[in-house]
Order: structure tokens, then sequence, then C-alpha cells
């Protein structure tokens, strides 16, 4: 019931932005139609790594006329949805990628301008079959996957035939999309990570930065153990993961992404790496940006560790100082804290810079709108509103000038 509410709020805020308007026929008054329809499986798969592309949603649930269709379990699904997987890729006639794995099937009864699909990776193509004619009722359809990796498209050819029944397809990382495009035999685009930047700038009233480093997801040991050192000489407060977040459940996206933008904003430095940087049995040495560099960028952090090196985060990121680089052995981290706690000024300017380009660049609603654009669908006026704010707050921040000496690297 909570869930059900929390939508029908969401849809009615949405509606205020921008829609179709019908007439309630029992009293006359007028209600707006969601154009987009996008299904969601937030009601049963809550890892922590998906809560990024929830967040991606729900800023467009926010600035947009949305249809958010939370995806159910039947019982019996985690059995059958296990075992469907395993048989995909086996399938020879690519009939069982088509196949609903066990979800409460859904029948749209109104038309759509776009159906959009948010994967984290090939194997959520799937539950969309619980949606039964989203092809017939919207005009035009988007899929966006986040996740794949080169080496990965000829394991996933049992897959592609899910792909193929959208008019778009965007994936996130960009040395994936031209391989996809041959492999799909149809056009394939780039779009990058982002961050609800709204969610994670410091903003005009930075909070004090209490904690000197934090780190999350994966590191290099070398680093890891160097900055432990410090901490146990209680040169910093050192704050980390200590166990392995890849399988751990979140109870509530947006309680993890909250608390998670807490920890940014109130941090002097944020620990960022390449994608995957320590996977090479599954990347193959494929560079790509990771989240962190966007979550960093916008709570105004310093962002320390190693840039990707590829001309497409030098595009992403063209602005000065964005990492200041370290050994991944760790053996020089102390020594470039020290140096940059030496001059507070500097880093002020780099944490204002950072969150200024990140309201500017690196929020979802730039996102979309790069996919409405490639799709031939209108913006509503939610997300112009909405991108006109993250302007305009972006110039404030760039204009502040009190001293750094209060927050370190804060705003």
């Amino acid at each position: 019931m909570a869930q059900r509410i929390e939508s029908a709020r969401a849809s009615a805020i949405a509606g205020e932005r921008g829609g179709l308007i019908a007439m309630n026929t029992v009293n006359q008054s007028p209600v707006r139609l969601a154009r987009v329809c996008m299904p969601t499986t937030r009601s049963f798969a809550r890892k922590v790594f998906q809560c990024s592309l929830y967040e991606a949603q729900d800023v467009l649930v926010e600035t947009e006329a949305v249809h958010l269709i939370e995806l159910e379990p039947l019982p019996g699904f985690d059995v059958r949805d296990r075992w469907q997987r395993r048989l995909i890729y086996r399938d020879l006639s690519d009939r069982l990628v088509l196949s609903n794995p066990g979800l409460k099937p859904v029948r749209l009864t109104q038309d759509y301008d776009v159906f959009v699909a948010v994967c984290q990776t090939y194997e959520d193509l799937v539950y969309l079959n619980a949606i039964q004619n989203w092809k017939d009722r919207c005009r035009t359809s988007v899929c966006w996957i986040d996740e794949i990796w080169v080496s990965s498209i000829a394991k996933y050819k049992h897959w592609l035939a899910a792909l193929r029944r959208f008019d778009h397809v965007f994936v996130g990382y960009h040395g994936t999309a031209q391989p996809l495009s041959e492999a799909l035999g149809q056009p394939c685009h780039w779009v990058p990570g982002a961050v609800d930047a709204l969610r994670f700038t410091p903003g005009l009233d930075a909070p004090s930065r209490v904690i000197d480093v934090f780190s999350m997801g994966r590191r290099w040991k070398g680093v890891h153990e160097s900055l432990l050192q410090m901490a146990r000489r209680r040169e910093i407060y050192y704050v980390h993961d200590t166990y392995s977040g890849a399988g751990a459940t979140a109870f509530d996206h947006r309680e993890h992404r909250e608390i998670l933008a807490a920890h940014a904003q109130r941090s002097r430095y944020f620990m960022v790496a390449p994608a995957k940087m320590d996977a090479l049995e599954e990347t193959r040495g494929q560079v790509e940006i990771g989240y962190r560099y966007y979550e960093g960028a916008a709570a105004g952090s310093i962002m320390i560790g190693r840039e990707p090196n590829t001309p497409v985060f030098r595009q992403m990121f063209n602005w000065p100082e964005v990492v200041l680089e370290i050994e991944t052995d760790g053996s020089d981290v102390a020594s470039v804290i020290r140096r940059l706690d030496a001059d507070p000024d500097r880093l002020a300017a780099i944490g204002r810079r950072n969150a200024a380009h990140a309201l500017r660049r690196h929020d979802w609603i730039h996102r979309w709108h790069a996919i409405y654009g490639s799709a031939g669908v209108s913006l509503s006026p939610g997300m112009t509103a909405r991108r006109d704010r993250l302007d305009t707050l972006a110039s404030a921040i760039e204009n502040v000038s009190d001293s750094p000496l209060r927050t370190a690297a804060a705003l």
C-alpha cells in the first residue's frame, strides 16, 4: 500500500510538469495522463549497485509525467528466474529471453509517447516481459543498459533478441557502444553515468568536512593500507568499507543514496578509480568512467586516486585538478594529503569547481535530455526547469568567496 501511495504521489507531482490533459468523467476536473511508461524492479531487486539507476528513474519521475510500474514477483519467481537465466545461454531459438520469468503480468490500458526500460545488465531484460503489450501501446521505445563490457557481448548473444525490440538502445560504457551496434545491427548510443546533483551538492551552506578520507567500493590494497596507518596514528579520520558490498541489499534505495551523499558532503578527500579497476578478467583491459567521479565531484570533495586514461574522461571532466593522482601502491598518498592540507585556498577552489561543474553537466537530468534528444521525444517543462535550477545553483557556488578555513575543502 505504501508503495502504491508513493507511486501515486510521484505521478501526481509529475503530472503537474507535463503530460496529456483529459477530463475526469465524474467531476469534469482536469487530469494529466502519463506520457512515459517506465517499469522498475525496485520492489524485489535492491542491491546497492542498483541504487544509482533507481535514482536516475526518480529524477525522471520528479520532472516528467511518468507511469512508474513497480514489477511484482509471483510465488516461485526466484527459482524460475534463476533457471530461465541459465537456459537462455543455450536457447538457440532466442524465444526464452522473451518469456516472463514469473512476475505478475501487466497489461497497459492507455497509450504513451515512450516506453523507457532502465536495466543494470542484459539479464534485467527478461523482467520487461511482464509488460504484455508495451510495443502496441508506446509510440517509441528506449532501452538503457548501464553495464555491458565488450568482452561479454559474445557471451550474451542470445539476449540480443530482447534488445532488438527497442527503437533506441543506450549503454553506459563508451567503449561498448560501437561493438554492441555491430552485434545488434542497429545504432547503439553511449549515455554516461551521473548523479542526483541536487542530492549530493553541498550547496551554499556546506556541512563541516569532518571526514578526512572517504573510500567506498573497490580499492587499491597499498593505498588502503597507507590510509589505515595514517588513521591509526590519528592523523586522519578514514571512513571505508569493512566488507564486500557487491552482494549487499539496501533496505531502501533512497536512504542508501542519501547516506552516501551525506558522507561525501562531509569528506575532504574522496577516493576514485576507473570502473572495476581490479576485475581484469571481466573488463579485459577496457577502461571506463566509474560512478565515484560523478559522486565525488557533485559533493565538492577533493578526488584523489587515478583518472581513467581515456579521451572521453578528459572530455567529460575537462576542468583543472579534477583528480589529484597518487601511486596505486600507496607510497605517496600520505605526502600528497599533507601537501594539499597546507594549501586550504587551493582545496576550496577545487571543491567549488567540482561541485559547480557537476551541477552544470552531470545530473541525471542531463542524461535524460540526451536520451530524449536521440529518441526524438520532446522535453517536459519539469525537465528544463530542473536544468535551469542546476545552472542557477552552479553560478551561486562559483561566486562563493568565503574563507575556506572553516570547512577546509568545503564550499
